[in-house]
């Protein structure tokens, strides 16, 4: 198995959790983090190698990042295993899962390439690449059809683990948070390029809001690698004792806050099944947006926008990521209580939607795909 960053790792750990189930002397090898080791998975490299994001930051990572997928092919090619999952991370795995399916090691690709997003004409490397393709939506296994490609919709495992009714009282209580405090949870992203790109416009605009709510509490969640960069950050913008920095903890702050700040990727899904209102954010170096730009097929980039076809979310992304544009926009939240409950409502109807017994369906996928 191969999952390159926070998120890829955790959606690992939740799958890994129904194959031992399924099969309690399995030994899963490869790359990955804290929550796949937990299920008995001997990661060769850290998988923080993997989490950069963007054509030019790849491109400055790229010699050591093909240097591992080349060790890693040799590596399994010498002593196949079973089966392979690349888990997310698709400029690393599809390239990779090519070349061991060439060879006859069965690959299932767990997270469909976003091809109904941008880069469309993915779809035909996929199809080189994966023997089965786990999809965490609904509309995807019809698009993989269309080319030919089996793929099974297994739900999202995020809609299982986090609770349909979240308990804010009890997440405030965790972090030391009354029941009356009005709760930003800020979330600049789980990549070093993330935190760097972004970290200092967000504190910039949870401070000009807190001086217009002045008794506003301020949680981070943070990887602890990133915490000395996201301090650094936090001081630079002035924010004082109604800042609270986590170990991690993102379901905690999700669950205790109010609202979100928060970068576009996985943790705009994580925030929307906690029912949370919030302000989608992004910026990349300009020529990586220049190309991507280019590519994208649809109006939305955040995952809950995405899912519910409509700005139901703002989004504020590249020059209009400002912390005067932020802070108005987490503002007008809290002046429209009546809207923060209409989006709490579609986010449920949406949690629903996305909830199935991930594990199994899954685990059920994989077996077939091994046995041809």
């Amino acid at each position: 198995m191969v999952a390159g960053e926070a998120s890829g790792d955790l959606l690992a750990g939740l799958l890994l959790d129904g194959l031992t189930r399924r099969w309690p002397q399995l030994v899963s090898q490869g790359i990955g983090g804290p929550q796949m080791q937990r299920h008995g998975f001997q990661s060769w490299w850290p998988h923080e190698k993997l989490a950069v994001s963007g054509y030019v930051e790849v491109l400055r990572h790229y010699r050591e990042i093909v240097g591992i997928r080349d060790q890693l092919r040799e590596r399994l090619l010498a002593d196949p295993p079973d089966g392979f999952i690349g888990v997310d991370a698709p400029d690393f795995n599809l390239g990779l899962e090519e070349s061991l399916k060439a060879r006859g090691i069965k690959t299932v690709h767990f997270v469909c390439p976003s091809i109904w997003a941008w880069r469309p004409e993915r779809v035909h490397k996929i199809k080189r690449a994966a023997d089965h393709v786990l999809c965490l939506f609904p509309f995807e296994p019809e698009i993989l059809a269309r080319e030919g490609i089996p793929a099974t919709y297994v739900g999202h495992p995020l809609a299982n683990v986090i609770p349909v009714e979240p308990d804010q009282r009890a997440a405030r209580a965790s972090l030391g948070l009354a029941d009356g405090d009005e709760v930003l949870a800020v979330l600049p992203g789980s990549r070093a390029s993330e935190v760097d790109h972004l970290a200092g416009t967000f504190f910039a605009a949870a401070a000009r809001l807190q001086r217009a709510r002045p008794r506003l509490q301020v949680v981070v969640p943070a990887i602890p690698s990133l915490r000395p960069r996201i301090e650094q950050a936090a001081l630079r913008a002035g924010l004082g004792k109604s800042l609270q920095i986590l170990n991690g903890q993102s379901h905690a702050a999700l669950a205790a806050c109010d609202l979100t700040l928060i970068a576009s990727g996985t943790a705009t899904l994580e925030a929307a099944l906690f029912k949370r209102p919030m302000v989608i954010a992004y910026r990349v170096n300009w020529l990586t947006y220049q190309l991507m730009k280019r590519k994208h097929l649809q109006p939305w980039i955040g995952l809950p926008n995405i899912l519910c076809r409509d700005f139901v979310v703002p989004e504020l992304i590249q020059a209009d990521m400002n912390p005067e544009s932020l802070a108005s926009a987490l503002l007008d939240w809290l002046q429209a209580p009546e809207k923060m409950a209409a989006v709490r409502s579609r986010f449920t109807a949406l949690h629903e939607l996305l909830r199935r017994d991930t594990a199994t369906l899954a685990t059920d996928a994989i077996e077939k795909t091994l046995q041809g």
